[in-house]
């Protein structure tokens, strides 16, 4: 997935970069590109987080949460009559509406990413999640410094989950489509 993730990004730049008049320099088309913001006006989705206590999911009568151990040939022990979506989410009126990520994965695979993975901080207040097994403290892949400039608090080496959530409640095909927090995008529209 990541190397699919890589190869499209560097053929939309290829194909961006292919455009770029004679008249504009790429860097500057480039610019302009990664300051673009929406369009100005009111955001319908700003605060449509419902009033609800936070409660455990596995103590609540909460149906069809992700699976936490996603390891190959791994059977839950939650049963449910609930059918998995197999059209693409589209054509179910569901469209993406936030991207977010945190530092180690929610799911579990044995062998790939779980409680024996390594990082450079494998230990830290809160929830810490479940690292991958390729680390290596020894391997300057892992260790050299990187100057994030869009992401916050991020280190190299370290496991992220990347999650891109998407609902029927959020306001598709408008400008105010992804949203932050989370829940904004999600309950935007009743």
């Amino acid at each position: 997935i990541l190397g699919a993730l890589l190869i499209a990004t560097l053929v939309l730049c290829a194909m961006t970069l292919s455009k770029v008049t004679s008249m504009e320099s790429p860097s500057t088309m480039l610019r302009e590109h990664n300051t673009m913001k929406p369009p100005l006006g009111n955001n319908i989705c700003a605060g449509q987080k419902p009033e609800s206590p936070n409660i455990a999911c596995t103590d609540a009568a909460i149906n069809e949460q992700a699976g936490a151990d996603v390891t190959e040939g791994v059977e839950g022990l939650f049963e449910t009559t609930a059918a998995p979506l197999t059209e693409p989410y589209w054509k179910m009126g569901l469209c993406p509406v936030n991207v977010h990520w945190h530092q180690g994965t929610e799911h579990r695979s044995a062998g790939q990413y779980d409680e024996n993975g390594m990082g450079p901080t494998k230990h830290r207040a809160g929830r810490q999640g479940f690292h991958c097994h390729l680390y290596d403290s020894s391997d300057p892949r892992f260790t050299t410094k990187f100057n994030w400039q869009h992401c916050k608090d991020m280190k190299v080496g370290e496991t992220y989950e990347v999650h891109w959530p998407h609902s029927k409640g959020g306001a598709c095909n408008t400008p105010n489509q992804y949203q932050t927090p989370f829940y904004d995008c999600v309950f935007c529209i009743p």
